[in-house]
């Protein structure tokens, strides 16, 4: 078996137990565990019992990202797994939001729970701002400091608890993607993502637990001419 004919059988593992994706997922899987292997390689016993294990993980609804350790976002790589909400396309919007507004009149950025750090680190890297990354989870900060390294970036790193009081400094620029699921829906997700922290979704009985109190008690923590991005 050759790694072509190893991801057509990924391929049919996923697609017969109803992945969608089924392709992609086989090749990044196939990808990863093979390296810069040649298509027409012979694939040795261990790199197929290698592709079988993370089958098996995303079988039983274990995120893609995890099981890889490692996503993209805006171009750049973060190190994920179990205990960080995984960096998703949709949140660039907020990145491509910041960046002309750092370009011309903001330098300080704060990035209220931050995560992986996928917004913050991408912000200090593509434009040489001053983050200072929030976060309260003991497992999401070991991946922020980590893709900090990974990106090459300098940036400050604060467990806190975004829900308490306001920090006592003074940025350009508050940028956030904080959780905003509603309380009785986050026991409805899929699987999927309920592998994910459930810190990093639940926002409250309507959502908007965090947007509020970051609205109303961060305020005295950025300039009044200040940007507030969420």
């Amino acid at each position: 078996m050759n790694k072509e004919q190893l991801i057509i059988y990924a391929t049919e593992v996923l697609k017969t137990n109803g992945f969608e994706s089924a392709r992609f997922e086989a090749t990044e899987i196939v990808n990863f565990s093979l390296g810069q292997c040649l298509w027409e390689t012979e694939v040795t016993s261990g790199q197929l019992e290698t592709v079988k294990e993370m089958l098996n993980r995303r079988l039983k609804n274990e995120p893609l990202q995890y099981i890889l350790g490692e996503w993209e976002f805006y171009g750049l790589p973060f190190k994920v797994g179990s205990g960080v909400l995984i960096p998703r396309q949709d949140t660039e919007a907020l990145v491509e939001t910041a960046l002309p507004l750092i370009k011309h009149d903001c330098n300080k950025v704060f990035d209220l729970c931050a995560g992986s750090g996928c917004i913050g680190i991408t912000l200090a890297k593509l434009v040489n701002a001053d983050v200072t990354l929030f976060e309260k989870s003991d497992e999401a900060l070991k991946y922020l400091k980590q893709n900090i390294d990974l990106n090459g970036v300098t940036a400050k790193v604060l467990q806190y608890d975004v829900l308490g009081k306001a920090f006592d400094s003074v940025a350009d620029m508050i940028v956030s993607n904080p959780p905003y699921i509603k309380t009785e829906v986050v026991k409805t997700l899929d699987p999927e993502v309920k592998c994910e922290p459930p810190m990093a979704l639940d926002g409250g009985e309507d959502g908007l637990v965090f947007y509020r109190h970051i609205a109303n008690e961060w305020k005295t923590s950025l300039k009044d001419d200040g940007y507030l991005i969420f």
